[in-house]
């Protein structure tokens, strides 16, 4: 075979090391503990735009052997919160089916945390410091804006998108000729920053984006403004998303509702069902702390150190290698 050797350079390797010793001491010196959660699961993620994978794993008897691989550590690290960890991260491997390419792939390395008592603007900027703290081990500067996801789409593309119509938020988007059948506002709104903004960030630049619109809220809180906003951040470093994070939802019986319509709308596609993780439900029954957690991507974090635009530059053997 030709494809023996790591994709990525011996020094690209080294410097993941490196940025994995620099996480480590970064929270160290915070007091946030290292954990390490299961990387079967006998849930999936119910997010519809999330596919999940499966395996087989033999058990013991009256025990299904149907097992799914992580696509976050998220459930897991909250149910530790629960039980009284307190601040704590993981770094570990997560998996995802239907994501390949210059930017995806099936496995990567995440990177999650959770502090108790913070909110999501809070967390932000621990975010951006631990950002920028890994840029500078590549000798990169970079600067921090913050902006609010309405004030941003104001800013760039003179368009509210909290209240204009549908059919102005496809209109700047006609040049690319979309098919509009089965899109939604959301997907338009994605497709406005994957298409106009993210483009034209700047690669020195850490753009924290706060406050979504509510159908955007994941697993986050709502707050109730005029008109209202779902408290979450994302970070981009240049035109890479890094980072996702939320004030954390924890009454049970409105996640039980969210749980509930990403299984309507699962069902809609035509995508198969995916159990809830009643584990999960049960630690917020018993009561999470309030909280703020994030996800970054640790090999996206590490093409921005780089300077570039392909995930294989950073791993040792990507999926066409493994």
């Amino acid at each position: 075979m030709s494809d023996w050797q790591p994709s990525a350079s011996l020094a690209a390797l080294k410097q993941r090391a490196g940025l994995y010793a620099m996480i480590r001491r970064f929270f160290s010196e915070r007091a946030v503990i290292e954990v390490e959660t299961p990387v079967l699961s006998r849930a999936g993620n119910p997010d519809p735009n999330i596919q999940s994978l499966t395996l087989t794993v033999n058990l013991p008897q009256n025990q299904p052997g149907r097992r799914w691989l992580r696509t976050s550590p998220e459930f897991a690290l909250k149910r530790l919160v629960a039980a009284g960890m307190g601040d704590c991260f993981e770094m570990g491997r997560v998996f995802r089916d239907g994501e390949a390419g210059r930017r995806h792939n099936p496995e990567f390395t995440m990177l999650e945390w959770y502090r108790v008592g913070w909110d999501h603007r809070r967390l932000m900027e621990e975010t951006a410091d631990l950002v920028q703290a890994a840029m500078a081990l590549s000798g990169r500067r970079t600067s921090v804006r913050e902006i609010s996801f309405r004030d941003l789409y104001r800013s760039t593309l003179g368009i509210d998108p909290f209240t204009d119509s549908d059919h102005a938020l496809r209109a700047p988007l006609a040049v690319y000729a979309i098919e509009p059948d089965g899109l939604c506002r959301d997907d338009w709104l994605d497709l406005l920053m994957t298409h106009l903004i993210q483009p034209a960030l700047p690669s020195n630049r850490v753009l924290l984006v706060y406050d979504y619109p509510p159908s955007q809220c994941a697993l986050a809180r709502i707050r109730p403004d005029a008109p209202p906003v779902a408290e979450r951040f994302e970070l981009y470093l240049g035109s890479l998303e890094v980072a996702n994070g939320y004030h954390e939802l924890t009454n049970p019986a409105e996640q039980r509702e969210r749980f509930a319509a990403n299984a309507q709308t699962r069902q809609r596609a035509g995508a198969r069902p995916i159990p809830v993780d009643q584990a999960f439900v049960a630690a917020l029954d018993a009561g999470l702390p309030a909280c703020a957690g994030v996800a970054l991507g640790v090999d996206r974090l590490l093409m921005a150190m780089q300077g570039t635009e392909n995930i294989h530059d950073v791993m040792a053997f990507p999926a066409e290698r493994a």
